[in-house]
C-alpha cells in the first residue's frame, strides 16, 4: 500500500498500523461499511478499501481531505472523503465499524487547540481527552446493530476514563491490544509538566499505545 503524504498532511506511524492491524482481524466481509474518522493521510480507509470495504473518511483538515482522495486514487480503490468535524458530514448514516486514531496527546491547551497545520493532528487539550470523550458519547449513533469502534491512543490520555465514556455512550469496550515503548519527541519534550499532572510517573519515559474495541450491543444481549 501506498500512502503519501501533503504538506500540512500528519504521515501514520506506529499507532495508524497498530490499528490497520485490528481492522484486519475483524474480518470483515466484503461490501462492510468502514468510517476513518480523523482521517488524515487516510492510510486506514484506503486499507480498508483495499480488503473490499466500502470506505469513507472524515477529516477537519481540507488538506487531508484531498490527501486521502490521492491516497485512494495511488491505490486503486475508492474512499468517499468528506471535510467536517467528527461524525457530522456524514449525518445519520450507520457503518459496520469506525477506526480512528484522533488527536489524543496530553498537555496542550483546552482553550486553545489548533484550528490549522499539523499541530490539529495530535493536540488532544490538557489531558489529551478533547476529542475521545466526543467520540466516546457519539460512536454508537452511527453505528449498525453489532458494529464496531477501533479507537487508539495513548496510556497517557486515561485508559479508564476512555472504557468509561465508551460505556456510558452504550458500548461495550475492551482493550484488545497494548503496545510499550519510548515517548516520542513531542510528549518527551511535555514530560516534566505531565509529571506534575500526575499522568506520567517521575522518571518514566515510555508509554503505551492502546486499541480499544468498542461494540453495540447484540439485540437481546445482557
Amino acid at each position: 500500500m501506498r500512502i503519501v503524504t501533503l504538506p500540512g498532511v500528519f504521515r501514520p506511524r506506529n499507532d495508524t498500523w497498530l490499528l490497520a492491524q485490528r481492522l484486519e482481524e475483524e474480518r470483515l466481509g466484503p461490501g462492510a461499511t468502514v468510517l476513518d474518522l480523523c482521517a488524515g493521510s487516510g492510510a486506514l480507509a484506503v486499507f480498508a478499501a483495499s480488503r473490499g470495504a466500502l470506505a469513507s473518511a472524515v477529516d477537519l483538515s481540507r488538506r487531508a481531505v484531498v490527501c486521502a482522495r490521492l491516497n485512494a486514487c495511488l491505490n486503486g480503490v475508492r474512499v468517499r472523503a468528506r471535510r467536517g468535524d467528527l461524525f457530522s458530514p456524514y449525518g445519520g448514516e450507520r457503518f459496520d465499524a469506525i477506526v480512528s486514531n484522533p488527536p489524543y496527546l496530553p498537555g496542550g491547551d483546552d482553550e486553545a487547540l489548533p484550528r490549522r497545520g499539523r499541530a490539529r493532528a495530535w493536540e488532544g487539550g490538557s489531558d489529551g481527552r478533547a476529542f475521545l470523550d466526543r467520540i466516546g458519547r457519539e460512536a454508537a449513533a452511527h453505528l449498525r446493530p453489532g458494529g464496531v469502534l477501533l479507537i487508539v491512543h495513548s496510556s497517557l490520555s486515561g485508559e479508564a476514563a476512555t472504557l468509561e465514556s465508551l460505556r456510558e455512550g452504550g458500548l461495550e469496550p475492551t482493550v484488545t491490544d497494548r503496545r510499550r515503548g519510548p515517548l516520542g519527541p513531542l510528549l518527551s519534550s511535555r514530560a516534566p509538566a505531565l509529571e506534575r499532572q500526575g499522568r506520567l510517573k517521575p522518571g518514566v519515559r515510555e508509554e503505551e499505545l492502546l486499541v480499544i474495541r468498542a461494540q453495540v450491543p447484540s439485540p437481546g444481549g445482557h
